[in-house]
């Protein structure tokens, strides 16, 4: 977050990946309809999508995706929201990424890497369209 933006700007933003974290949808989603980006990062370079598909909400991981988030961002270690979704073995959130245009391939690790490396034959097989 830039430096010039006051507590109380940062304090909102703290709350809005709250909001993602503990997938309180229809909150987020009214921020964002009346204009939060839906591709703000924090500190560590997490989107809002990324925090959503790592603490397995797949209805917040939707709503993001239609306001605009983009599926392939990657924070500063190079994670992607799919390649958590898989992690947490969450189908829902790993089929709407890939229907959003999540790449398979991207990031790194990737979530293809991500299902080889803790042996998830399932989410391997959905990464695959199977």
């Amino acid at each position: 977050m830039p430096e010039e933006w006051d507590a109380e700007t940062i304090a909102f933003a703290h709350r809005m990946f709250d909001l993602a974290r503990s997938g309180s949808t229809e909150e987020l989603a009214g921020q964002l309809s009346g204009g939060l980006p839906a591709n703000l990062t924090n500190d560590k370079g997490d989107t809002l999508l990324i925090l959503a598909a790592y603490h397995n909400h797949p209805h917040t991981v939707a709503a993001l995706l239609e306001h605009g988030a983009d599926p392939g961002r990657v924070n500063d270690r190079g994670q992607t929201a799919l390649a958590a979704a898989v992690f947490r073995k969450n189908a829902d959130s790993v089929r709407t990424l890939l229907a959003a245009g999540a790449d398979p391939a991207g990031g790194s690790p990737s979530a293809t890497e991500t299902a080889a490396f803790f042996d998830l034959p399932e989410m391997a097989a959905l990464l695959r369209g199977e």
